[in-house]
């Protein structure tokens, strides 16, 4: 049964999210509920997807049985028949085999960290969480988490294995555009549908026209997510960059691996920079279309809105973006430093206008500027 201690869940949100949960913690206390619900099921699924201590055909077994759950089998669990728990047990075995030696973070030899762990080993709860929703928000998490699933389960049927020494890219920019929505742009959506049953305020939304912009807020955050984690997902055999856009540039997928390449596959990486830039356009119409009386609502739109630009300037300033141990992330002082500045800034739009596309020009200044010379 559910945690009655909502603190707990608050806790375990916090150990698997990263800058989502601070606008998670920002919503009204009628989303905020089926928001985590939705996200420890994507997060819980995406765990099961993404460890190496089950083969790929395995790990998609197991999804898809998740995603049978998330369906409607968990009811029997909270009926309190045998098979609801019997089937989560049977989902996790085997996704976490224990800590590996030196492993980083309390990272198990399956590649899961102890939070993810936690997660794992409450997931009867989550699903009981899930189902102690009221319908209609139940089906709305249902639906965002079953399309959610489908991207991962793209990933597994898309890429090699992690240990194969292979990489593969994705085969066309129609491709990345669809596993962009499965994996985000789904999410835009679902947020404006839960926001509008939850906030009276919102009566005077267009329903479809919100939906489509927060389709395309979800693309950009995900699309941001991407590229910044590209040399990472390379070595897991994944490279999201398009086949066609590498063949352009004369580089195979596999050549992206040598960060000495960075300069020659920049083409390759501008396009979609400013693609995500775009979509960045779309999310701020949808965070200022938010009426300045749902300061929670704005605050939950504006960080990563903030987060997600931050994060592309420096992208587009780094010659090094194909090295795995240089990053492009914002510091903790530069958060800190948002979140402060944030909250006289959030009922103004015209504040919000200036700071916004400050830092969406200074990206694309960036991401047009002919590629940087290589840090010494």
């Amino acid at each position: 049964m559910p945690d009655p201690d909502a603190a707990y869940w608050d806790r375990l949100l916090k150990g698997v999210s990263r800058s989502f949960y601070l606008s998670i913690r920002a919503l009204p206390p009628g989303m905020r509920r089926p928001v985590a619900a939705a996200y420890l099921l994507a997060r819980a699924a995406d765990t099961i997807a993404d460890t190496t201590a089950l083969p790929p055909g395995q790990r998609l077994t197991r999804l898809l049985a998740f995603r049978a759950q998330v369906r409607g089998s968990c009811a029997s669990y909270i009926g309190g028949h045998d098979s609801g728990p019997d089937t989560v047990s049977r989902i996790v075995s085997g996704v976490r085999a224990g800590p590996a030696a030196g492993a980083p973070g309390g990272a198990s030899s399956g590649g899961i960290t102890a939070a993810e762990t936690a997660l794992l080993d409450r997931l009867g709860g989550v699903f009981a969480l899930y189902e102690s929703l009221p319908e209609p928000d139940r089906a709305r998490v249902a639906a965002v988490v079953v399309t959610l699933t489908r991207a991962m389960e793209m990933d597994l049927t898309t890429f090699p294995p992690e240990n194969s020494g292979q990489v593969t890219a994705l085969p066309s920019a129609d491709a990345l555009d669809r596993y962009l929505y499965l994996a985000a742009g789904c999410v835009g959506e679902f947020w404006t549908a839960s926001a509008m049953a939850h906030q009276p305020r919102l009566d005077g939304w267009d329903a479809a026209a919100m939906s489509a912009l927060g389709a395309r807020f979800g693309k950009a955050l995900q699309l941001t997510n991407v590229l910044r984690d590209l040399p990472r997902d390379l070595r897991a055999g994944r490279c999201y960059l398009p086949a066609p856009d590498l063949a352009r540039i004369g580089l195979p997928p596999a050549a992206l691996l040598d960060p000495a390449n960075a300069a020659q596959a920049r083409p390759a990486l501008t396009p979609w920079l400013l693609t995500a830039l775009e979509h960045f356009a779309s999310a701020e119409a949808y965070l200022l279309a938010t009426p300045r009386r749902t300061l929670r609502l704005r605050l939950a739109a504006l960080w990563p809105i903030l987060l997600g630009l931050a994060t592309l300037e420096k992208l587009a300033h780094n010659p090094d973006w194909l090295t795995p141990h240089r990053p492009a992330r914002v510091s903790r002082r530069w958060v800190y430093g948002m979140l402060l500045r944030s909250l006289p800034s959030a009922p103004s739009d015209a504040m919000l206008r200036h700071w916004i596309r400050g830092l969406r020009n200074r990206a694309e200044r960036a991401a047009n500027t002919p590629s940087p010379h290589r840090a010494e």
